[in-house]
This record gives C-alpha cells, sequence and structure tokens, in this order.
C-alpha cells in the first residue's frame, strides 16, 4: 500500500499512522458501490466541494478529472471561448497550448481581465493552503485548485462566488449536476445552459474521496 500512496521526490502526506484512516474511507466508498461517477446515492463529490468551498470562501465548486478541464470550465463559464481573448498571469506552457488549442487568445493589456488565478497543492506545501489561497484568492473571478500532485490522479477544481460560472462549468460537464438531474427526473432544469459539446470532465467519487481526507488531515502529517 506505502507503494501507491507515497511519491519518493515529495514529502507524502499520508504517512503510516493515518493508513486505517485512509483504508476506512476508501472501504466506504468501495461497498457503497459509488465507484462509479454517475450514481445517484454519489456524496463524496458533494463533501468534496463543500470542504474546498470552505477552504476558498467561496459559494460554489465545480470538480474536474483534469487541470485542462478545470481552465475550460473556468473559460466557459465566463463565455469566454473560441475567437476570444483572455489574460492569465505568467501562464505555462500548458496553459498557452490549451488555449491556442481552445482558440483563445492571450494578451497582456492590463485593461483585459485575469480569466483565472490558481494554485497546485503538494505534499510539500499541503499545510500552507490557507496563506496560499489567501494570497492568490481574488484576483479574478475563478480560483483553480490543483490537487493532482497529491498523487491520487488528475483532479482540479474552480471556486467561486458566481453562479452563473458554476452553472455553464457544470454543464460544461457530461453527467454534470443538470444532466444528473435530467437523469434522473427526465425533466431539463437547465435548457438554457446547454453547451454546443459535452467533454468527459467529471471526477470519480474514490478520487475525490481521497483528496477530501487529505484536506482534513493535512495539519496532521509529521
Amino acid at each position: 500500500m506505502s507503494e501507491t500512496l507515497t511519491r519518493p521526490e515529495t514529502e507524502t502526506v499520508v504517512q503510516k499512522e493515518q493508513y486505517f484512516s485512509l483504508s476506512f474511507v476508501l472501504s466506504r466508498v468501495l461497498n457503497s458501490g459509488v465507484i462509479m461517477s454517475i450514481e445517484k446515492n454519489d456524496q463524496e463529490l458533494k463533501r468534496l466541494e463543500k470542504s474546498i468551498a470552505k477552504l476558498t470562501k467561496t459559494k460554489y465548486v465545480s470538480l474536474f478529472n483534469s487541470y485542462t478541464g478545470a481552465i475550460h470550465g473556468a473559460l466557459w463559464g465566463q463565455d469566454i471561448r473560441y475567437q476570444s481573448s483572455t489574460r492569465l498571469n505568467h501562464p505555462s506552457d500548458q496553459e498557452r497550448k490549451f488555449l491556442e488549442w481552445l482558440g483563445i487568445s492571450l494578451v497582456a493589456e492590463p485593461h483585459v481581465k485575469q480569466a483565472y488565478s490558481s494554485i497546485s497543492l503538494s505534499g510539500s506545501n499541503l499545510r500552507d493552503v490557507d496563506r496560499l489561497v489567501h494570497e492568490t484568492g481574488g484576483e479574478a473571478p475563478v480560483l483553480i485548485v490543483d490537487f493532482t500532485e497529491l498523487g491520487f490522479g488528475p483532479v482540479a477544481a474552480i471556486a467561486t462566488n458566481d453562479e452563473n460560472i458554476w452553472k455553464k462549468a457544470e454543464r460544461l460537464k457530461i453527467f454534470g449536476a443538470f444532466d444528473l438531474q435530467t437523469m434522473w427526473t427526465q425533466e431539463e432544469s437547465e435548457p438554457e445552459l446547454q453547451p454546443t459539446a459535452q467533454f468527459n470532465y467529471r471526477l470519480s467519487p474514490l478520487v475525490a474521496a481521497c483528496v477530501k481526507l487529505t484536506l482534513l488531515r493535512r495539519n496532521l502529517s509529521s
């Protein structure tokens, strides 16, 4: 088990004394049958969303199974799409290439609003998450939190106080919040939010449970 939970190049968050808690959470998810991402009784995604909302002091959180998915959600939620322009502070090569693929131009003009700010969490900086959020949050309408470096797989979230951004980001995902309502009620709840295309960005509840436990126990690691 230690081989799958530790990363030799970075400090791990989950210590040996915490293996029981981690095993308990994984067993609960596995035994519940909520392993896939579209079960009606899934609670792990909602629990992680609430934890991130509390951590970032925002009202709305949308989860994604990749960092690029979260970028796409942040942009789409603000109607930044093909042939649009936006600004980022110190964009990475990955971000530049992804925005180019989306047909979005990056500009440096200060009058253009910053599309999003972001922080990446790993075992080495997890204890500093409150400070990182405080320093980064508020710079843009959307904060992206990337949890991929924790080692549970690609996972990121967008946090915002704008309900419309959240709604549009959820609608971008196949089996997002509004798709699930339609799926179980057979009634379209937000027809005006229909996008031209949807993507398989929905996060696994199993990964969500691991990330949530790590956030809860971030101050207990030695």
